[in-house]
C-alpha cells in the first residue's frame, strides 16, 4: 500500500462521523494523566531550584530547611511519578487499545506513516481540512511515545541513579540503578542528561497544551474535555 492509498483510508472511518461520540480513555488513564501533570510541575520547579539554588537565607542555618524541603518535594514527586508509570504499564496490558498507544509505535504500518505526514502538513497550515482520530493522531502519538514513555524511562533511571549516591552503596537504588552513572560517563554527565531530559519534557508540555487547544478549536473534535470525561465527540 502506498502513502496516498493509506491516506485515503483515513477519511472513511465511521467512528469519526459528524456527531459521533466515542469512549476513548478509561478512568485509570485519565487519573494517571492528571497526577502526571502535577508530578511534572513539582519535579520541574524543584529540579530547577536544585540545579540553580536560591540565595542563602539570612540567620542561623539551624533555623532554615528551605533546600531540604525543595529536595523532599522533588524526591516525593519522583516516587509518585515512578509508581504511576509502573501502574500505567500495567493498565496498558489490561486496558483498552488506546491505553496501549503510549508504549508502541506502528512503524511498519503505511497508514500510520501517511497520517503522520499529513498531520505534519496540517500543523504547518499546508492542509485545509484535518483528519479525525479516535485516539492520538500519528504525529501526537510519536511525540507522546518519545517525550512521555522514552523520556520517563530516562528520567527514572538517571534520577534514581543520582539518588543512589546519597543512599550509599548497597542500597536498592544503587543495586537497581547504580550502573547508569558509569554508563553515561560519570555523575556530572548523568546530572546533565537528567537536566536536559526535564527541559525536553517541559518543551513537550508547552507544545502539547498548544496542540490540544488548537485541535479542540480547529479540528472540531473534543480534546481537553476528552481527558476529563473519557469521551471524544466529533462535531463536524
Amino acid at each position: 500500500m502506498n502513502l496516498n492509498a493509506a491516506a485515503a483510508e483515513l477519511e472513511n472511518d465511521p467512528q469519526t462521523a459528524a456527531g459521533k461520540t466515542v469512549y476513548v480513555y478509561e478512568g485509570p488513564v485519565r487519573l494517571w494523566h492528571w497526577i502526571n501533570v502535577l508530578c511534572i510541575v513539582v519535579l520541574a520547579a524543584s529540579g530547577y531550584l536544585i540545579a540553580s539554588p536560591l540565595p542563602s537565607t539570612p540567620g542561623e542555618a539551624s533555623d532554615h530547611f528551605l533546600m531540604g524541603y525543595i529536595r523532599f518535594a522533588h524526591f516525593a514527586a519522583a516516587y509518585v511519578f515512578t509508581v504511576g508509570f509502573l501502574v500505567r504499564i500495567y493498565w496498558a496490558v489490561v486496558g483498552n487499545s488506546h491505553a496501549r498507544q503510549l508504549f508502541m509505535l506502528p512503524v511498519t504500518d503505511m497508514k500510520w506513516w501517511a497520517g503522520l505526514i499529513r498531520e505534519l502538513r496540517w500543523y504547518l497550515f499546508l492542509e485545509k481540512q484535518p483528519y479525525k482520530y479516535v485516539g492520538h493522531n500519528p504525529l501526537g502519538h510519536m511525540f507522546m511515545y518519545l517525550f512521555v514513555t522514552v523520556a520517563a524511562v530516562l528520567m527514572i533511571c538517571t534520577g534514581f541513579a543520582l539518588y543512589s549516591e546519597g543512599m550509599g552503596l548497597g542500597s536498592w537504588q544503587d543495586r537497581l540503578f547504580g550502573w547508569v552513572i558509569p554508563l553515561l560517563g560519570g555523575s556530572q554527565a548523568t546530572h546533565s542528561w537528567h537536566h536536559l531530559g526535564m527541559w525536553g519534557i517541559v518543551t513537550f508540555v508547552i507544545l502539547h497544551v498548544y496542540a490540544a487547544v488548537r485541535e479542540d478549536i480547529m479540528s472540531r473534535q473534543t480534546m481537553i474535555s476528552t481527558m476529563i470525561s473519557g469521551h471524544r465527540t466529533f462535531r463536524e
